[in-house]
């Protein structure tokens, strides 16, 4: 059984959908599992402490979780063409497991949603890549053997699922949305099992 992160960190909840449809997806392959995880929210100094427990939801991300498992799922909401900054301040602590090679040749994706439609969905997916290129995994996109990748008039793109959440969040997540978390979930998780990951 091969064991698929879905880390992400979600601010107004479209995220976390998202990261929740990817791990139905790992979930349809019968030789994969999904564990949900998320990363805490930075405190500006100004606003109140930040609890080291979620209130809700799945709980915070450790270096072990990446250690265990066989790919990786990494969702985050679009900040100025970039991933927010609570997901890049985990990422970025995690070089000790660069330095010894943990998730080299693992398969990993990337997932976002943005307030604007043309908000930088692609550029955040693509920085989105970058710390996993320098940990050494597989980049697993989006074929556009996806018929909805063709037919999507909000998010979706061949370097992830992504989504059009609206400036207030309120945006539902569309069919072909819906459709293409689900697709890149399930084929991570394929391509994991046939690595042996």
């Amino acid at each position: 059984m091969v064991e698929i992160l879905v880390l992400y960190y979600s601010a107004g909840g479209a995220v976390r959908r998202m990261a929740e449809l990817i791990a139905e997806g790992v979930e349809r392959v019968p030789e994969a599992q999904a564990r949900l995880r998320t990363v805490p929210k930075i405190s500006s100094g100004f606003d109140k402490e930040i609890s080291s427990i979620p209130e809700s939801g799945p709980p915070y991300c450790n270096n072990h979780d990446l250690e265990a498992c066989s790919g990786l799922a990494l969702g985050s909401p679009t900040r100025f063409g970039n991933m927010a900054a609570p997901l890049k301040a985990f990422l970025d602590a995690t070089g000790p497991l660069w330095l010894k090679g943990t998730l080299a040749g693992k398969p990993a994706c990337v997932f976002t949603s943005t307030g604007a439609l043309h908000g930088g969905q692609e550029s955040t997916l693509l920085s989105m890549m970058l710390p996993l290129l320098h940990h050494g995994m597989l980049i697993v996109g989006l074929p556009y053997t996806n018929s909805e990748l063709n037919a999507t008039r909000s998010g979706g793109t061949p370097y992830g699922a992504s989504h059009f959440g609206g400036i207030a969040d309120d945006l539902a997540i569309s069919d072909a949305e819906r459709a293409l978390c689900v697709a890149q979930g399930k084929r991570l998780a394929e391509i994991a099992v046939k690595l042996g990951a």
